[in-house]
């Protein structure tokens, strides 16, 4: 049956209606998003692990838990991830069906192990409803998101390792005189005005309990360092970083007792983990 004229109208307007009430709900990016996928990030944000505060949550001991490797145990800052964020405090997230591949990373899993260990037993959420590896979560969460600077998979670990080995943290703090300890307890001010000094932007930081949990160093697109807050979210940001951190905060030393041979015979449950 024919439409007439009028019904074509009006079916144009209602659906001119429906495309601005859609606009108004989800507002401009949204949209962008539902038509074109996510809109391009802003900068990134390298996520760096304290180990002395994550392990003392370990409470189950497996092979694949950094926590778990006596001697061998991390005892600086390791990676959490690179990822990428929007100015607005938002982020984009599983932007491809890129799966995480192990043989695309196979000559960089010795510096994968040491410097961005998972420090947990549990296996994480990937982006299509299943459980896989640590740096299979943050490359599919993350490293998905962070075209056109970073196209693949090997290009997203190689440049976290180099952006994390360019920027040393630790040395930093060390050379500082903020070294690990379960007694002493440092300013806030100090650690903070230590890495201003040395990279010429503010870091935030996360702390759990009094304890420095969390280091985040932030980038422009070609990871020249830039302050982790600005813009509108800059309030949001220190606020969220006073109430996490106390004035003064430790940077406790884990001594981890590893796996002994009576261990390595008992099941463990997994943890969960959360990133």
């Amino acid at each position: 049956m024919a439409w007439s004229l009028s019904a074509q109208t009006l079916l144009v307007h209602l659906s001119l209606q429906l495309a601005a009430m859609i606009v108004g709900v989800m507002g401009s990016n949204a949209m962008h998003m539902a038509m074109n996928g996510p809109r391009e990030f802003d900068y990134f944000n390298l996520a760096l692990q304290w180990p002395g505060t994550v392990c003392r949550r370990t409470r189950h001991c497996c092979s694949s838990n950094a926590c778990c490797r006596g001697s061998n145990a991390p005892t600086e800052f390791t990676i959490h991830g690179l990822w990428p964020d929007y100015n607005d405090g938002t982020w984009p997230a599983c932007c491809t069906r890129s799966n995480f591949d192990e043989k695309e990373i196979s000559t960089l899993l010795d510096a994968l192990e040491k410097y961005w260990p998972s420090l947990s037993c549990g296996s994480s959420s990937n982006c299509h409803g299943g459980k896989g590896s640590f740096w299979a979560h943050e490359w599919e969460k993350h490293g998905t998101c962070s075209f056109p600077v970073v196209r693949d998979e090997y290009s997203y670990f190689l440049m976290t390792l180099n952006v994390y080995f360019k920027y040393n943290v630790t040395q930093v703090l060390n050379e500082a005189g903020y070294l690990p300890s379960n007694t002493e307890k440092y300013p806030l001010g100090g650690i903070v005005s230590a890495i201003e000094n040395a990279f010429h932007a503010t870091p935030l930081l996360v702390c759990s309990k009094g304890s420095v949990e969390e280091l985040h160093l932030c980038f422009y697109k070609d990871f020249k360092p830039r302050d982790c807050a600005v813009g509108s979210s800059i309030q949001n940001d220190i606020i969220s970083s006073k109430s996490s951190c106390p004035l003064y905060v430790s940077l406790p030393a884990y001594v981890s007792h590893g796996l002994d041979r009576a261990e390595s015979a008992l099941s463990w449950m997994p943890d969960d983990e959360v990133l």
